[in-house]
């Protein structure tokens, strides 16, 4: 390959983020360095959204020898909490990212309170005293240009007064407020006088009641990242039109000039990502809460088994794009499964057992069988598994009149249990009304898995558990929380789309070893899915969740 097509190729592998900032580091802009941002609003906790957010922001910063900053936008003190704080610090750092600085919008309220004083006097800033429903009606529409307030010429001495008496407290919320003073026929409404400070009686979580003026987020975010010096500020696409104030407010400032990039956000198919439709879901009761293993949150997707090098990858292969999508759920159902099959370890679990008595097997015996913890992993190792006269396979591997090519348990028929012996189905036990109650069968003494000299061939292999040893399991069975793929485009309210059989809790007996699971342990549970143990586990109850199935079987019922 010529150097040329080289190059080129590696240019089109790069998404346009990246090209921007290695041209900013070949022309020697900011200096050569690269500081990136994290922002969120501590009012609720990160979704999968953010994940691709935050693997881009620390992504780019790491591949470019830089840092990121994480800086919590908390200019809203009615909806933020320092519990969203933590649980977004800890999302952060278990999705494998650690921030040079931490800092918050609350740190820079002195800074934005002196800018907004300086926009008053260069009068490019005002009070208004007119209502919400005033001002909309002077705004405009996107094709009728707005009209001035009433209030738009005052003077730089009355509006620093009014201004200085809004911070001390003297006039009610929403009876004043201050503005930009920009262009109100602007083609962009945003750039129609915009509101940069409001007041707000309410108790910070960081400032407790020191302020009770809170600047607007579009006033707050550029000054923000130009006080740390930020030289790539990417944001989603809906801040397209937030640049022009963004770059407007940083210019009249006359601060280090950060710029904006914007990059499409992740929409997901089968789920909601709107931090207030979340919350709905939360407060209504249709899910246990933020964490609850049906949810987007970054925590619901941790306590449902998903890694962080499976959530990573899936960013990585959506890519970043400059135009909106709507990404299918089952390629992040991909990424998991292929994680988890290289490092979950294999365990049995029956699920709606059949009792099988081997009846030339030794009543009270116990013998001892090894099976491959991963058989993906060379170092997995192998664990015990006990093996006795009675045991439990599945209902459904057993069929009182087979069809031909079914390979399982029928009368007569032969199959190998897993690391285990071949076993023969002799006689089916029916209750009084017919219903089969239990299988008795015999094993091939000589078939042992590992040291088989029966020389008699198989074609179906069972998972089964020893009934005495069994260990009594609560499973969960999580399944996409709505039931159609583009819930934003469903008509009606969203949560008329919830899928009805999103959680089903049933009873399984796994073999003995489980006991031993830690909280968040993955396992692949044989021709079942994979499973993680979850916090709500007991030493005399465990419950493991099930993150996904060992296949997608949506697409099958799609195709229907």
């Amino acid at each position: 390959m010529s150097e040329i097509t080289k190059e080129s190729t590696e240019e089109k592998s790069r998404n346009f983020i990246e090209q921007i900032i290695e041209e900013d580091l070949r022309t020697g802009k900011h200096g050569g360095r690269v500081l990136t941002r994290f922002p969120p609003e501590p009012n609720g906790y990160l979704h999968i959204g953010h994940a691709k957010s935050i693997c881009l922001n620390f992504g780019v910063a790491q591949r470019y020898g830089g840092a990121t900053n994480l800086r919590f936008d908390d200019t809203n003190p009615v909806t933020e909490d320092t519990e969203y704080v933590d649980s977004i610090k800890n999302d952060v750092q278990w999705l494998g990212f650690q921030w040079v600085n931490e800092f918050y919008a609350s740190d820079y309220f002195d800074h934005l309170y002196e800018f907004a004083i300086k926009l008053i006097n260069k009068g490019l800033a005002y009070v208004d005293e007119s209502t919400s429903e005033q001002m909309a009606t002077m705004k405009g529409t996107p094709t009728e240009p707005g009209t001035n307030s009433p209030y738009r010429d005052r003077s730089v001495e009355e509006n620093l007064d009014l201004f200085v008496r809004m911070k001390n407290g003297e006039f009610a919320e929403g009876t004043h407020i201050l503005r930009a003073k920009i262009d109100m026929v602007s083609s962009n409404m945003i750039m129609r006088d915009p509101i940069i400070y409001r007041i707000k009686f309410a108790h910070h979580h960081r400032t407790g009641d020191k302020w009770c003026i809170y600047p607007m987020y579009d006033f707050a975010h550029g000054q923000s990242d130009s006080i740390e010096e930020i030289t790539h500020s990417i944001c989603t696409l809906e801040f397209i039109p937030h640049r022009e104030l963004y770059d407007w407010c940083i210019e009249n400032l006359e601060i280090f000039p950060s710029k904006q990039y914007e990059f499409a956000r992740l929409n997901l198919t089968y789920t909601v990502m709107s931090k207030r439709k979340l919350l709905q879901l939360v407060q209504e009761g249709y899910v246990t809460g933020w964490d609850d293993p049906r949810m987007p949150t970054i925590s619901g997707l941790r306590r449902r088994g998903f890694t962080p090098e499976s959530i990573r990858e899936f960013c990585d292969r959506i890519g970043v794009a400059r135009r909106d999508n709507l990404i299918d759920v089952s390629l992040l159902e991909f990424c998991i499964r292929e994680h988890l099959n290289k490092v979950a370890a294999r365990r049995m679990v029956v699920v709606g057992p059949l009792k099988v008595v081997i009846t030339n097997f030794p009543e009270g015996k116990v013998e001892i069988c090894h099976s491959e913890n991963n058989p993906e992993d060379p170092e997995g190792g192998m664990r015990e598994v006990p093996f006795s006269r009675e045991i439990y396979v599945e209902q459904d591997d057993f069929m009182e009149v087979p069809s031909k090519k079914y390979f399982r348990l029928a009368p007569g028929q032969m199959v190998r249990l897993k690391s285990a012996y071949i076993i023969r189905c002799d006689e089916v036990v029916k209750d009084e009304e017919g219903k089969v109650t239990s299988l008795l069968c015999s094993y091939i003494e000589n078939s042992k898995s590992g040291n088989d000299t029966s020389g008699i061939n198989v074609k179906g292999t069972l998972h089964w558990v020893s009934a005495a040893q069994a260990l009594p399991v609560e499973i969960r069975q999580y399944d996409r929380l709505f039931k159609v793929e583009d819930v934003a485009a469903a008509e009606g309210d969203f949560k008329d789309h919830i899928n009805p059989d999103s959680l089903q809790v049933i009873t399984g007996y796994a073999e003995p070893v489980l006991k031993e699971a830690d909280v968040g342990e993955k396992f692949q549970f044989m021709r079942k899915g994979y499973f993680c143990l979850d916090a709500d586990s007991t030493p005399e109850k465990l419950v493991f969740n099930r993150t996904v199935g060992l296949k997608d079987t949506w697409g099958k019922v799609a195709a229907k």
